[in-house]
């Protein structure tokens, strides 16, 4: 991934996010409560955030692998549990299908800037660092996001400043990525 575009995108998903918050619909709020338990949401998210760490586990060479002596158990053994994590606990997988994708995105996004220090960079390297953060803590703790929606849209005001300060970063962090 090119730096223009690890820079880019972590912005435009930053000022869209910030948008739709800024716009403040009861769709948007009725949506985003609803995530965190959503069947769709656990599709969306979930399912391919398993198959994405099961395509890294396949790419492990030998001197990743501990146990095994080819990747094929820890494959097998990641995707059973998959399965198994959709069939018997649904509850707040769509939360830890986003986070395991966040911290899979995160790799080539980091990845891109690896020692650049010019001025640009700064801002999406924290954006992702603090996904980066949120995507942990989140994993431990899925029912805090449903917390977090909850208090967001307690009071429209919330949601509006939230969404301003998100499209306002977005929004910089975009524009930043044409400046190199």
């Amino acid at each position: 991934m090119s730096l223009f575009l690890a820079t880019l995108l972590p912005g435009l998903f930053l000022a869209a996010t910030g948008a739709l918050l800024l716009w403040n619909d009861p769709r948007v709020a009725s949506t985003a409560k609803a995530l965190p338990r959503s069947q769709r949401a656990t599709w969306l998210f979930f399912a391919p955030g398993a198959a994405w760490f099961v395509w890294r586990v396949s790419q492990l060479n030998e001197s990743d692998l501990i146990v095994a002596t080819t990747p094929m158990p820890l494959m097998l053994g990641f995707g059973v549990l998959a399965v198994l994590a959709l069939i018997y606990t649904p509850d707040f997988l769509a939360v830890r299908g986003l986070c395991i994708l966040m911290l899979l995105v995160a790799e080539p996004l980091l990845y891109a800037g690896y020692m650049v220090y010019q001025w640009q960079v700064y801002p999406y390297k924290v954006a992702v660092y603090l996904g980066i953060a949120a995507a942990i803590y989140l994993g431990a703790s899925p029912f805090r996001l449903r917390d977090f929606f909850e208090w967001l849209f307690q009071r429209p005001g919330r949601a509006k400043w939230f969404g301003a300060a998100l499209f306002v970063y977005g929004a910089a962090t975009a524009t930043a990525a044409f400046t190199y």
